[in-house]
Formats: C-alpha cells, structure tokens, sequence
C-alpha cells in the first residue's frame, strides 16, 4: 500500500483508494476548467460558498473529505476547507489517512518545531506526494497549533493482512496490537458489498483477506478519530482519505458510527457529475485523466504491481 488496500494488487487499476470517476457526467460547471477549480454543493446539488457554510457542516464533529489521490482541486478545497472551519473558533484537528499510528511521536515533533519536513518525510513514510499535496494542509495545522492524528495502520500489518487473513492480528506484539484498530469487523455489510463488487480478479478466499486488509484501515482510521473525540470533547475533526474509504456514509463513516452512533458525521467527496439526491456533499473538479486507454498498457502495470510485495515479510 501507499495508497490503498487495493494497491496490493491493483494500485487503482479497479477501484483502490479512489473509486473511477463517472463516465455519464455531464459538463462541469463554468467555474471549474481547471485541475485547480473547485466547487462545493450540497447532497440536493444547492451551490454553497466556503464564506457560508450550512449549519450541518459547522456543527459536525467529524467532517470526512474524500480524495482522488494527487487531484490539485481536491487538495487546494481541502485546505480551504480547514482555514475556513478554524475560523469558527471551536476546537480542530486534522486526521490523516497518510500518516500512521506508529508514526505519530514523529508528526507531533514536527508540528513542535523539533525536526524538519525532510526528516518527518523520511521517519514517517510520507507518501510521495506529501510536498505536493499534503504539505498546504499540515503547514497550516503547524500555524495554527491545530493538532494532526496519524490515524492510519501500519502498512506492513495491513499487508500481511492481506495475504494471511484477519487471523493475522493474533501474531502481533503487544505495541504493534496498538497500532490497528482493537476491534475489526469483516462481516458482511453494504461497504463489503461494494468492495468486493469492484474486485474482478482472484479467487474467493484471497478477496476475502484482501477485504479485511481494507477494512484494517477504516476501522483504525474511525477508532482513531473517535478516540481522540472522546479524549476532546466538543473538539471538530477533518479527516482526509480517499474517496472509496468515505463515500456513501460507508468504510470509514460507518467504522465512525459504529463506535459512537451520537456523532454528527458528514462526508464530502469530489465528483465530476453533480446530483440532485446525493448521499454526500459534493465537491465538483474535473474528473482525472483516463490512467490507460490500452489493454495491453494497463495489464503491463497490472503485471508489475503483482510483484510488489515479494519481500514482505509476515510472521
């Protein structure tokens, strides 16, 4: 993984950690022509000013913005988002599906100013777009004292995951057992359903490890996030992960809800097709570019991702 459970295999080539975009879309709006653009609505497709935001977004305590990983208006909105919501005084933090648990003592020392970014990106496995993508969002939190969790798993336990089953967790130490989520449910469930619709290859038994893999993440992710939420009452926190970890009040929402069902959750994902009865609020960008127009091009890419987990190492 650097990006999603489905990158053990497939890297976004099916769904990974940003589903595909919509093929039926229509034109975006005249104010989004740009990769920069963005545009925010609401779930009944009512435009919404960052300057004004609904009540339902300022009083969230979670507000999960969904992501097409490297998408430039999808990160720009997203620390937007964040200056606009510590204006309104109420206590904010910023939660990170790129950081993880084990890294968190490393993030904590560069937001106190004890290490420099190139020293957080090379301790805490900054994902390669971190300079890019990421650093607007924790430079942000670093001005204004704002607190980031590290709230993914680990990705080695995660991929062993993967390639063990969910038993896996049972081979853990003590610290590491601390690192993902206590509890992992891999039950069937709409967002199990979901996932295993956009897995087209392999067989029955390795898509059910491949699951419970992704669903280490969310699950960490939301316990997470809810711990902290217990540890600061009243607080508001922005998560920010890929859009097939969100969407749909599923994955990560869920994992949320599941913990503490009196928690106002709202979920934001990007999207190039406003809807009049969407789940979500909708961030309209243009859509990314088509990954690959040829067969033989995308199963070359296929081929070589299939090959990057020969030196793991489980116990």
């Amino acid at each position: 993984m650097r990006f999603s459970i489905l990158s053990l295999l497939f890297a976004g080539l099916l769904t990974g950690c940003s589903s595909v975009p919509s093929t039926n879309s229509h034109p975006t709006s005249a104010e989004v022509t740009t990769f920069y653009d963005y545009q925010l609505y609401t779930p009944s497709g009512e435009h919404i000013a960052l300057s004004e935001l609904p009540k339902e977004l300022q009083q969230a305590d979670v507000i999960l913005i969904g992501e097409w990983h490297t998408h430039a208006g999808v990160h720009r909105f997203q620390t937007d988002m964040l200056k606009q919501l510590s204006s309104y005084g109420r206590p904010l933090a910023l939660s990170m599906e790129q950081f993880t648990r084990d890294k968190q003592p490393v993030v904590d020392a560069y937001l106190r100013g004890e290490i420099g970014e190139q020293y957080l990106m090379k301790q805490a496995n900054a994902w390669p777009n971190y300079e890019s993508d990421y650093r607007p969002l924790v430079e942000f939190a670093k001005q204004k004292n704002l607190p980031v969790i590290a709230a993914n798993a680990p990705k080695g336990i995660v991929r062993c995951i993967g390639r063990q089953g969910i038993d896996y967790v049972n081979k853990l130490d003590d610290e590491q057992r601390t690192f993902i989520a206590e509890s992992i449910n891999t039950a069937s469930s709409p967002y199990k359903e979901k996932f295993m619709a956009s897995m087209h290859h392999g067989k029955p038994e390795q898509t059910e490890k491949q699951f419970a893999a992704q669903v280490t993440w969310d699950e960490t992710m939301a316990e997470s996030i809810v711990n902290y939420l217990n540890a600061k009452p009243g607080a508001q926190v922005v998560h920010v992960a890929g859009k097939f970890h969100t969407e749909q009040g599923l994955g990560t929402a869920a994992s949320i809800l599941s913990r503490n069902p009196s928690l106002k959750v709202v979920v934001i994902s990007p999207t190039d097709n406003v809807l009049a009865d969407n789940t979500d609020y909708q961030l309209e960008v243009l859509a990314p570019p088509v990954r690959y127009v040829q067969d033989a091009h995308r199963m070359a890419a296929y081929q070589h991702l299939t090959k990057r987990n020969s030196d793991l190492q489980c116990k």
